[in-house]
């Protein structure tokens, strides 16, 4: 149901199941926790890229299979499971990528919101379609959605179904980029590759607002300070700062750069 092709520090998943236009279900689930479990302990990995296949990316939730669900405690517990799947992507410390190679509706959507970053080709169409089956965003994906695009985009988006191209999607800040095909992906991703997952990690907790903390655990480890207290919450980029300053990787290549400029 799903593949997975490693190249170097990528990993790439490709959700196979065209029948169904790589749409969710169980099965899905249970890979997608195995990868989560490969990611959280591979420090080798340093880019997790996620697409669909057969001209698809995700078209939401599997309806035949979870229509079997009749009870709230198995909606509950369907939906829990994929929000927490979604939230363990979301915390990953290496960078997180999703090509939207295919029409992504419904679930597929709110799959996409849980990467750090989104990509797609240029005929893609954005289905924010769950009210069409009197049904709201159930994995996260609402919240996300105001992150991203704000509450009046929002509800503009949920509130009449609507069905979005790519150029739309970028404007209103879904996608951060159009590429052209699934062959410059690759291409695209690489520069994501130069840095270790320490540096990796540092950036997304400040990015994700969680700098303090960030900077406190590396003046703890350089002994800066006595639990970092020494410092005020404006300069906890600065400490950071200073122990990637004398980082050995920053000191090898500045010199590389500075021999190459003579």
């Amino acid at each position: 149901m799903i593949r997975t092709i490693q190249n170097g520090p990528v990993l790439h998943a490709i959700i196979d199941r065209p029948e169904t236009r790589n749409a969710i279900n169980f099965g899905v689930m249970s890979q997608l926790e195995e990868i989560l479990d490969q990611l959280e302990s591979d420090d080798s990995i340093l880019v997790f890229a996620l697409r669909g296949s057969h001209g698809s990316f995700v078209s939401g939730g599997d309806l035949r299979e979870f229509h079997q669900l009749t009870s709230e405690d198995e909606a509950l517990d369907m939906g829990r499971r994929m929000l927490k799947i979604l939230q363990r992507i979301e915390a990953l410390d290496c960078w997180t990528v999703c090509l939207v190679n295919g029409a992504a509706y419904g679930g597929g959507w709110e799959m996409m919101l849980s990467f750090d970053m989104r990509v797609a080709l240029p005929e893609m169409k954005f289905g924010f379609t769950q009210g069409r089956f009197y049904l709201p965003p159930g994995w996260g994906g609402l919240e996300r959605l105001v992150r991203v695009v704000g509450q009046d985009n929002s509800k503009w988006l949920l509130s009449g179904q609507r069905v979005i191209d790519a150029n739309r999607a970028l404007a209103l800040g879904l996608i951060q980029e159009v590429i052209e095909s699934e062959e410059k992906f690759e291409e695209w991703i690489q520069p994501m590759t130069m840095n270790d997952r320490e540096y990796i990690r540092h950036v997304k907790r400040f990015a994700n607002g969680e700098g303090w903390n960030s900077a406190k655990s590396l003046a703890d480890e350089a002994n800066l300070s006595d639990s970092g207290s020494k410092f005020p919450e404006d300069e906890a980029e600065l400490i950071s700062f200073a122990k990637f300053w004398t980082h050995e990787e920053h000191t090898s290549r500045i010199e590389a750069f500075l021999k190459s400029r003579k």
